[in-house]
């Protein structure tokens, strides 16, 4: 009888062994970033964010601990931020706009529980920290003839001043591996952190989606 649990233990740790799974590898892609602005922030009350389109690159590592549970986590640099953009209005003799452009140059490091559907597409939902290394403002204003930027008040700023430095943003997502390693996955990430540093008591938050492509390295 000893013997009989004996290899039914050496077996079912050989079974588990087999399961567990590395992987890592490159991955890069397009973004999606908006940034949300409260109401208490009065001269930026009738102003509307508009998305920013960009990219992201960087690597992630894969842990499986069995066909259905994993771990994953990344290392990825992209340029976030948002547009916002006020209608000219009419200052006599010219229709006069402006449009903003807010880069945050943010560091991700996202941490994700994976759940295996099928060997090859997976769930994962975790937390996204982003260290904002820079954060910079760019704003032209236009006229119906005229695109002028304004150094200092208009041309591009620095305001890493009035930003925090740290952005926590949950996500969800979602991946498909092909059977050579490489993958496609898409993910939405909330911002939930207050980015304003000013002490203006407003509320600035930085959500992004993001679709991308990579290659996993390893496994059995």
């Amino acid at each position: 009888m000893k013997k009989v649990l004996l290899i039914a233990a050496v077996a079912i740790m050989g079974i588990s062994a087999k399961a567990q799974e590395f992987r890592f590898g490159p991955k890069a892609g397009f973004a999606m970033s908006t940034i949300k602005i409260d109401d208490k922030q009065d001269d930026l009350n009738e102003r509307k964010m508009s998305p920013k389109y960009t990219f992201y690159i960087g690597g992630m590592a894969e842990y499986k601990f069995n066909d259905k549970f994993g771990i994953q986590g990344e290392v990825l640099y992209s340029p976030l931020g948002g547009k916002e953009k006020i209608d000219g209005v009419n200052a006599g003799v010219v229709f006069v706009g402006e449009q903003t452009k807010v880069n945050f140059g943010t560091l991700l490091i996202p941490v994700s529980a994976k759940y295996f559907i099928t060997e090859g597409f997976s769930v994962a939902a975790g937390v996204n920290a982003g260290i904002i290394l820079s954060a910079k403002q760019k704003t032209v204003v236009g006229s119906d003839f005229l695109d002028m930027e304004v150094e200092g008040e208009g041309g591009e700023v620095d305001i890493k001043k009035d930003i925090k430095t740290l952005n926590i943003a949950p996500f969800i997502g979602v991946e498909y591996m092909l059977e050579n390693g490489l993958f496609f996955d898409a993910r939405y990430s909330l911002g939930v952190s207050n980015l304003s540093n000013d002490g203006s008591g407003g509320n600035v938050k930085n959500s992004f989606a993001q679709v991308g492509v990579g290659f996993k390295f390893g496994g059995n």
